[in-house]
């Protein structure tokens, strides 16, 4: 125990060294673009910033599986040789009404909708999706409770991920994105005073279809067309598209977008890429409609409607419209990030000031030396020598976690820096063990030398034990919690791991070239 090779002495210096050498990029600014300048960051307590609460809208999600399914039910009747019928979605009451004249027909009409639900992939679990009541002339499907729930954990899960890459997209650091009851989200976007742009983005759902026109249509009638619908046209006040509702390729087969200009006109554009399902049937509509338009639908209006000239069999293609360098970045951003499963509201909106974190830092700052001014005080009066060692041990503890958290680039909470005190208490629990061990051991009698290697050697496995406890009840702190919690529970775990280092590594490191230079009959404890 009281033995350091010079490959450990070594290894326990440079440990030091580098802690030092991480620690200082956030004393500095960045000296080049290029250099890996990793640094801790402030959370939005401290550095300030925005803070949005936005919700899913539910009804749009029931909505537009209602509609889904009532498409495919009058396919699915179709198919079943049913000769009459209408199929009416009443979200309001989540169900679809299917009326049959032929009530001869009604059981094979009955048939062909419950296997829609399996054909659907209906049944979540065990639990079915459907639920069918007969009456005479008439078929109710409903919603499942069930479902429902499904669907909307299922909304909210996806629109965090897809609120998540959006924001990532644009550049702010750290974003805090989390849920909150059924069909809230929390977004806290720290620097960020003036988050319109950001808003603008989350509120589009960003849904890109690519459609036939209708060209016979009428865009004069009162209503259009069955399975045609009226869309506006982007950029023309009044102006409107006869669209037919089947979508010929999803926006979700898109694998990239990214904004550009045309060589020819200079204009802005947004150049897209489909994967191999979207590519093949892009090419196999271009291929079955040259010289008709191809509507390009963006959120139910009609972003351009160009003529397809000749099959276009690459995968690639290009939205033009009356873009800006800043709408055709945003849009591919919207693109790359992938469609919202419903319309997002935002429900409450704060900005905090710069000067709330600067009066929170300084509180913290005074807080944490207070606290390491106390510690080392009492370690220096109670154990004299080894408690200045102690003291040295808790410094260099304060360096290594602040490089880890800088290598990791976490941010900086009022919860992280009530952990950073907290650590340094902590810390100190093992040098106390080691000290009033070695005190034990003097007090029996011992040698210096045996009354150190005995102390230490005999307070190792309490350390131990006390530090694993504490490590796993933070992991599962940082598995379980969320936003502010996480980062506490980073901080004090990052703290045990470095405390145990110095504690056990650095302090009898300390103690052993002290020891060898002086050689003393007794112990300063």
């Amino acid at each position: 125990m009281m033995y350091f090779s010079r490959l450990k002495t070594a290894m326990v210096v440079g440990i030091c060294v580098l802690g030092v050498l991480l620690s200082l990029p956030n004393l500095f600014p960045s000296p080049a673009s290029w250099v890996p300048w990793r640094t801790i960051h402030l959370g939005l307590d401290l550095r300030g910033g925005s803070y949005l609460l936005l919700e899913v809208d539910m009804n749009a999600v029931v909505k537009e599986r209602l509609d889904s399914l009532a498409d495919s039910a009058r396919q699915s009747l179709r198919r079943a040789g049913v000769p009459r019928f209408t199929a009416t979605p009443q979200p309001a009451q989540n169900r679809i009404v299917v009326r049959i004249d032929d009530q001869t027909k009604q059981d094979a009409a009955l048939a062909a909708l419950r296997e829609l639900a399996t054909a659907a992939g209906g049944s979540l679990g065990a639990r079915p999706d459907l639920d069918f009541e007969v009456t005479p002339g008439q078929i109710t499907i409903t919603l499942s409770p069930a479902a429902l729930i499904d669907r909307a954990t299922a909304a909210v899960q996806q629109s965090i991920e897809i609120v998540r890459r959006r924001i990532d997209e644009t550049g702010v650091v750290d974003p805090m994105i989390t849920r909150q009851g059924e069909s809230r989200i929390v977004v806290q976007l720290p620097g960020v005073e003036d988050p319109n742009r950001i808003k603008e983005m989350l509120g589009k759902t960003a849904r890109m279809t690519f459609r036939l026109t209708d060209e016979n249509a009428n865009l004069n009638a009162a209503v259009p067309p069955p399975g045609v619908d009226f869309l506006p046209l982007e950029g023309q006040a009044g102006g409107k598209i006869a669209v037919r509702r089947r979508v010929e390729v999803d926006g979700a087969n898109l694998t990239d977008a990214r904004a550009g200009q045309n060589p020819q006109t200079g204009e802005w554009v947004v150049n897209f890429t489909f994967d191999s399902v979207g590519t093949r049937r892009f090419a196999d509509i271009s291929r079955a409609n040259v010289g008709h338009p191809f509507a390009i639908v963006l959120d139910d209006k009609v972003i351009s409607a160009p003529v397809i000239r000749e099959p276009i069999t690459g995968g690639r293609g290009q939205i033009s419209g009356r873009f800006d360098a800043r709408t055709a970045t945003d849009l591919s951003v919207l693109l790359r990030a992938g469609a919202l499963p419903a319309p997002l509201t935002v429900v409450e909106e704060r900005s905090v000031g710069p000067e709330l974190g600067a009066d929170a830092i300084r509180a913290g700052a005074i807080a944490l030396a207070v606290g390491f001014v106390l510690v080392m005080v009492y370690m220096a009066f109670f154990y004299g020598l080894f408690g200045w060692m102690a003291n040295v041990a808790l410094l260099v503890n304060l360096v290594l976690l602040t490089a880890v958290l800088s290598l990791l680039e976490a941010t900086l909470t009022l919860p992280g820096m009530a952990g950073i005190l907290l650590t340094l208490g902590m810390a100190v629990d093992a040098n106390i063990l080691i000290n009033e061990r070695i005190r034990e051991e003097v007090r029996n009698g011992r040698t210096p030398l045996n009354a150190m290697e005995t102390g230490i050697r005999r307070a190792f496995s309490t350390i131990i034990d006390s530090n694993a406890t504490g490590f796993l009840a933070h992991v599962m702190l940082f598995v379980f919690g969320t936003g502010p919690v996480r980062g506490f529970a980073v901080t004090i775990t990052v703290g045990i791991a470095t405390s145990l280092f110095t504690a056990t590594m650095l302090v009898r490191l300390l103690m052993v070239r002290w020891y060898a230079a002086r050689r003393p009959a007794v112990l300063p404890v």
